[in-house]
Order: C-alpha cells, then sequence, then structure tokens
C-alpha cells in the first residue's frame, strides 16, 4: 500500500514543490491520472489528493477535467446510450435528461480522482455542461470563472487560464491520449475547422438545449503528437521529465510550452493530412 508521504516523495523526484529549480517551478497542475495504474493506496483518492497538494504547497492550485459529455447531443458518449433506440424513444431519451449541474453533475469517464478533486471542499467547478473543469487553491477562481458556452476548451475556457498562469501538465498512468490542453492548441492553429454542438442546459422554463458553433474537436493524433511533444527541448533539458507516482509512470510537462509546440505540429500535420485526403478524394471521382 503506497502512503500520502510515498505519494508526496515521488512528486517531488519528478520536479514538483517549493524545493524545485527555478527552471521547473511548479505553482499549479492540470492532472489526468488512472488510480488502477498508481496500485493500491492506503486512503484511495483522497490520500492522491492530499499528496497532490502537499507537493504543491499552499500557493499551488490542483485542476482537474469534470467532463459531463452525455449532455451533448452530438458527443460520441450520448450517440453510443442512444444507438438502437427508435426515434421516439430517442427523443423520449432525450427530454428527459437532466441538465448540467456544477455543483452535483458527476464526471463521465473521466478517472475517481478527477473526481475526488471536484468533491473536495473549497473546489470550485467551471460551468460548461459539457467541458467543465474542477480546482482547488488559490487560483481555482480565477481558473473556472468565464467558461462560454460557446467555447468548450478555448480561449474563454480553463485551458486559456491555465496557460496564462503558467501550468503544468501531469500525467499518472494514462498517456497523451487524454492530454486535453492539446485541444486549446486546436483553437490556435489557422482556419480551423468549426462544427454545431448540441448542449443540454437548465434554463427559467426547465431544461432545453441549446445550439452553438465552435471548433470540431478532434483528439484521435494526440498519442502521435505527444510523443513528438516529448522530444522537444527547453533550456538544453527535456521538455518532459518523467518519473514514477506509486506503480505508474508519470510525466510532468509545462502546459503553455506543449501547447505552442502542438499548435506547430498541428499546422503543417493536420493540413499535410487534409491535403492527401483531398486529393485522394478527387483521385477517386
Amino acid at each position: 500500500m503506497f502512503t500520502a508521504d510515498d505519494l508526496t516523495a515521488d512528486l517531488r523526484r519528478l520536479g514538483m514543490g517549493a524545493d524545485a529549480d527555478a527552471g521547473r517551478r511548479v505553482r499549479h497542475v492540470l492532472v489526468h491520472a488512472s488510480l488502477r495504474s498508481v496500485g493500491p493506496v492506503c486512503g484511495g483518492s483522497r490520500t492522491v489528493v492530499r499528496a497532490l497538494r502537499k507537493a504543491l504547497g499552499p500557493h499551488g492550485t490542483l485542476v482537474a477535467p469534470t467532463f459531463t459529455e452525455r449532455k451533448s447531443l452530438t458527443s460520441r458518449a450520448h450517440i453510443g446510450m442512444t444507438v438502437g433506440l427508435t426515434d421516439a424513444q430517442a427523443v423520449t431519451y432525450r427530454e428527459r435528461m437532466d441538465p448540467f449541474d456544477a455543483a452535483a453533475t458527476p464526471s463521465e469517464g473521466m478517472g475517481r480522482l478527477a473526481e475526488e478533486v471536484r468533491q473536495t471542499p473549497g473546489a470550485l467547478r467551471s460551468r460548461h455542461p459539457t467541458t467543465s473543469f474542477a480546482a482547488v487553491g488559490p487560483l481555482a477562481g480565477r481558473i473556472t470563472s468565464g467558461h462560454a458556452l460557446d467555447c468548450l476548451l478555448g480561449e474563454s475556457s480553463p485551458l486559456a487560464r491555465l496557460y496564462e498562469a503558467g501550468a503544468h501538465i501531469l500525467l499518472l498512468g494514462v498517456g497523451f491520449e487524454v492530454c486535453t490542453a492539446f485541444h486549446l492548441a486546436e483553437y490556435r492553429v489557422p482556419g480551423p475547422v468549426r462544427r454545431r454542438y448540441y448542449c443540454r442546459v437548465a434554463g427559467e422554463g426547465g431544461p432545453r438545449w441549446a445550439a452553438f458553433s465552435d471548433v470540431d474537436l478532434d483528439d484521435r493524433d494526440f498519442g502521435q503528437l505527444g510523443e513528438w511533444v516529448a522530444e522537444r527541448t527547453r533550456g538544453g533539458r527535456p521538455l518532459v521529465a518523467r518519473g514514477r507516482f506509486g506503480a505508474a509512470p508519470a510525466r510532468l510537462l509545462p502546459l503553455a510550452p506543449a501547447v505552442d509546440a502542438a499548435v506547430t505540429w498541428m499546422t503543417a500535420r493536420r493540413a499535410a493530412v487534409r491535403v492527401a485526403a483531398e486529393a485522394e478524394e478527387s483521385d477517386s471521382a
């Protein structure tokens, strides 16, 4: 069984803590974690949150994504839940859905640690019905406020506030495939593709569906992108610090340089893929 002290020591070896050198000073962290990969922890997810906050110190802020994709009519999660339903059944299912409640709606598919952060006393949560974030610490209010409905993960989302705050990304037992910060880069590439979204929201007359246009988010190449980012250096040192957290591999990297690098990669790589697809489509025609 890993204890809070064990896990805090792992985080300090990774580079978190007040005694870290100025080049890697970690004040605020966006965490993604698989607690199953971490192994048995005395006290479970609560102990993990305690270790993270202890390593960050009193001036640090801990942030986790607390998404609720099923509140979106156009999400993969909602589509999966309604496969096989008749048109009438699908309509009934949609109309009976509860709207998002920032104070009470559990996150979906984000892992036990994200839920623990959300339920930590003093934690705040952004109010987007599908892509909310929970935060606890001095910057929680600044990070979670102003999350616009028509900006899932862009400039009016907590990701942009984390970018401004010089936050870090912490991956515990998970890969770059789930690195939500890369979505911010999708908003910063030239001419991003956009689409329509439909979300379940609360209204004065009861729950309703709200429609808006936003960037067409695509995480299918995040694993490949992440491995490329992991090869980057800053100040002559690897951008990504590697270590262990309990039984899990751990990676720590600064969010802003990672997003900037992702913009460069996406601008070149996705454009090339799009051109190739259009050429293939033209040849087929």
